[in-house]
């Protein structure tokens, strides 16, 4: 058991009467918005002093509806100060699927900008950023914070519902705060870090990002949302030293190459990589950009946490490029029911582990046994300990009896210097059951047909691996949390399969 290190809603306490700069808030247009720690801290109190007046606290849910502002940050924290849970929702989400999560979570209020109230029911108390309805709401002052237990639950997020409804995550303030200070230690934050976040704070990335560039009382630069003109601006203006994001954000990026020309990057310390695998390509073009930075890719899952990983090795061995990390003290491994004792399904247990679903008992027994965590992903351990991320074992595929990790072919096509980005899915096929389609965004300025793409593949993997059909796009769709939308790519292969009349 872990100390009670405290409420997750004053993860920035030590700081909280500092006027050093906390968070420079983009979301207004032409009027940006820079709040130090002190005016931060007291809007958080204003939100937890309004909620108590309401009658709300210790477990009652508080939905919030928005795109990244400093709002956000007030509710989130100011809620979990008077014992609330937040619930993040994910502004994307169809309106029935908002719909449910604020039923699921039986949120009594929700915070959000005006023109997503509609999303909600018209019963649901719904308080708009953009009018005085939360500037009343707010009751200024000194608060009393609410001092959590072992189990109390400090923030509700929710999965994306890819495969079905979302689900509550129940994560608890010991856990939360547990590995905040793991993350700022491991990976050596300070007060003079800059970072900037345009990934959702419905999300875990940005949301971990967040805290703990807080708690080590550095400055965030907030976007709305991702706009890749005005994030690499970003980098030069405010003097940037750490990026965080998905690969496809960072794909996005380098294809602006006159801006990123004529921008200085030369702050940028640290690049931060996760949700998705990265290639050799992508890691590539990225050195060559910001040849001062280290980059590192990451690991998480929301229910465990979300970080498992630490960027260094206990034994201060060099990091490979490609490795996901080194267990964090106090987080334990296994790998499950693959071919050998060092690949398999992560199965995690750690003080940060969720205490499980919000209404999903059953689920909750299914994934979290004695305090273990079966993530679903398939990882493997190199013979000094790293950690590598191979795939989702929902993602991988048989075509013909063999099976295929799309981000193995996808690395693949990667490594022809006219692909910027490639996506693998399965398509439906009558003979082999599935067979790999790609997706592909080309290099400004070059040319290449479907079969140039399939002559590269043959030569370069398992001739089984090779993309039966190649769809050229300018740019991959992203789903609600900037990764790839991978579900509108299955349909628009299997569409293509029933056209062929190969499906």
């Amino acid at each position: 058991m872990i100390e009670n290190v405290g409420n997750l809603g004053e993860v920035f306490a030590k700081h909280s009467k500092s006027d050093a700069t906390a968070i420079i808030d983009l979301s207004i247009k032409e009027n940006t918005r820079e709040i130090s720690y002190t005016s931060l801290s007291r809007g958080c109190n204003a939100v937890a002093r309004g909620l108590a007046s309401r009658g709300l606290g210790p477990g009652d849910r508080v939905g919030i509806l928005a795109l990244n502002r400093v709002e956000f940050l007030e509710v989130l924290f100011g809620a979990m100060r008077v014992g609330c849970i937040p619930v993040m929702i994910n502004v994307k989400l169809p309106a029935e699927q908002v719909r449910y999560i604020v039923s699921d979570a039986d949120a009594k209020i929700v915070f959000g900008d005006a023109n997503l109230c509609e999303l909600c029911e018209k019963k649901t108390s719904y308080i708009s950023f953009d009018n005085e309805s939360y500037i009343d709401f707010q009751d200024h002052g000194s608060f009393q914070v609410f001092k959590p237990g072992p189990k109390d639950v400090a923030e509700q997020p929710y999965t994306s519902g890819s495969t079905g409804r979302p689900k509550g995550v129940l994560l608890h303030h010991w856990g939360q705060r547990w590995m905040i200070d793991q993350l700022v230690e491991t990976r050596g934050l300070t007060f003079d870090d800059c970072g900037i976040i345009s990934a959702p704070l419905y999300h875990k990335n940005a949301l971990l990002a967040i805290k703990s560039a807080l708690q080590a009382g550095g400055r965030i630069v907030l976007q709305p949302k991702f706009d890749v003109d005005q994030y690499i601006k970003a980098i030069e203006k405010h003097r940037v030293t750490m990026l965080t994001g998905v690969p496809t954000m960072y794909a996005l990026m380098l294809q602006q190459e006159q801006l990123l020309d004529k921008t200085d990057l030369s702050s940028v310390r640290n690049m931060s990589m996760g949700s998705a695998p990265a290639s050799e390509a992508l890691l590539d073009n990225l050195q060559a950009r910001f040849p001062d930075a280290k980059i590192n890719l990451n690991y998480g899952i929301t229910e465990g946490g979300p970080i498992l990983f630490s960027w260094s090795h206990p034994k201060g061995l060099e990091r490979p490029r490609t490795t996901v990390g080194y267990p964090i003290d106090g987080v334990e491994i296994r790998l499950m029911d693959g071919p050998n004792q060092n690949e398999g399904i992560l199965h995690v247990k750690s003080p940060g582990v969720m205490l499980g679903y919000h209404n999903l008992p059953e689920t909750t027994a299914r994934d979290l046994k004695n305090g273990w965590l079966n993530t679903g992903d398939i990882l493997r351990r190199d013979a000094s300990g790293w950690y590598y991320f191979v795939g989702r074992a929902d993602d991988m595929f048989v075509t013909g009896g063999e099976n295929i990790y799309p981000c193995d072919v996808e690395t693949m096509l990667e490594q022809h210097p006219n692909i910027m980005q490639a996506v693998v899915v399965p398509a439906p096929n009558t003979l082999k059951a599935h067979v790999p389609h790609a997706f592909i965004v080309l290099r400004a300025g070059a040319d290449m047909s479907e079969e140039q793409v399939k002559e590269h593949a043959i030569n370069n993997a398992p001739a089984y691996a090779h993309p039966r059909r190649v769809f050229f796009m300018e740019q991959i769709p992203l789903a609600g949390t900037n990764k790839i939308d991978r579900k509108k790519l299955y349909e628009l292969a299997k569409d293509a399969a029933v056209a062929d009349g190969t499906a």
